[in-house]
């Protein structure tokens, strides 16, 4: 059975809002947060190109490896981006605000939600 709830991200200190979504299509499984500051869905649609380039880079290079995940620094924001382990062509995308925001301990909780995700 599936477990899409990933409402658990909102509880990370600068937390905007986060989105899990398909890498194959773009389209978005489940959201939490955004509040109108930020569009989860256009979000998620724009990392998923992010997600293949970095796998095409990845091919291209000939590396034996997988993602852990993408950290994007812009002036006022982290965006983390972490494919699932079990199900690699689905990712997390969390938006967080870098004033408040400790990115060791966002990764720990994104990587803590990813465990509870059942697809």
């Amino acid at each position: 059975m599936a477990k899409t709830d990933i409402s658990a991200l909102s509880g990370i200190t600068g937390f905007i809002g986060a989105c899990m979504v398909d890498s194959e299509t773009g389209l978005m499984m489940a959201s939490e947060g955004g509040d109108g500051k930020l569009d989860l869905e256009a979000a998620g649609a724009a990392n998923t190109e992010v997600v293949k380039a970095k796998l095409a880079a990845i091919e291209m290079l000939g590396l034996d490896d997988s993602i852990d995940d993408i950290l994007i620094t812009l002036g006022k924001q982290f965006h983390l981006i972490r494919p699932l382990e079990k199900t690699p062509t689905v990712f997390l995308y969390v938006a967080l605000d870098k004033k408040s925001a400790n990115l060791g301990m966002a990764r720990v909780q994104v990587k803590k939600v990813e465990q509870t995700v059942q697809l």
